[in-house]
């Protein structure tokens, strides 16, 4: 079943531990997670595996032409940007690096459009530089509700910070916060 419920994860620097840490946490819930991570494709099967021994549901990496199903995590693999055609089905595609990064987590949120039904959710979590910035004003314009890590928990404060000042950040959470708000928003399955 497609997934009604979107919670895209953009991160960078610090991210696999700051995973591990927030879907540890979580329940399984009826959303599908995308996670960006800047990550080489050396790297991408390995963090997908480390995320789902943490994690309460199967975690594995994009591929092309899938479409999202609630209740499981998805890595954008290394090397790749990844879109999400309709709300819902995954285009990978190679191209020149947006914010010096591939995958770029902008690139990802500005593919999304405003959902009739559903919630969408985007955070960006500890990372370097500004990539994910404004893609989550983006995504806040077209009703998603936003979510940065705060400061202290982060290992870099650099995507969080560019974020907020943006002013298009609904909550500013540590990872244990942004779990417990996540099951707020969405419920258990």
């Amino acid at each position: 079943m497609k997934a009604k419920n979107i919670v895209v994860i953009g991160v960078s620097t610090g991210g696999p531990m700051t995973l591990k840490t927030l879907f540890s946490e979580l329940p399984p819930l009826d959303a599908a997670f995308l996670v960006v991570l800047h990550i080489t494709p050396e790297m991408d099967f390995r963090i997908a595996q480390g995320i789902a021994a943490s994690a309460s549901m199967p975690a594995e990496l994009a591929r092309d032409a899938e479409f999202m199903k609630a209740g499981h995590i998805y890595l954008a693999p290394g090397g790749y940007h990844l879109k999400v055609e309709g709300n819902h089905r995954f285009a990978l595609y190679t191209g020149p690096r947006v914010n010096y990064v591939q995958p770029s987590v902008d690139v990802t949120m500005f593919s999304f459009t405003r959902q009739s039904a559903g919630q969408l959710i985007g955070v960006i979590l500890t990372g370097m530089g500004r990539d994910g910035a404004l893609g989550l004003k983006h995504m806040k314009d077209i009703g998603a509700t936003t979510i940065a890590q705060d400061q202290k928990s982060s290992v870099i404060y650099g995507m969080p910070k560019a974020a907020l000042e943006t002013g298009a950040v609904d909550y500013v959470l540590p990872p244990l916060g942004i779990a417990a708000k996540l099951v707020e928003l969405l419920g258990r399955r």
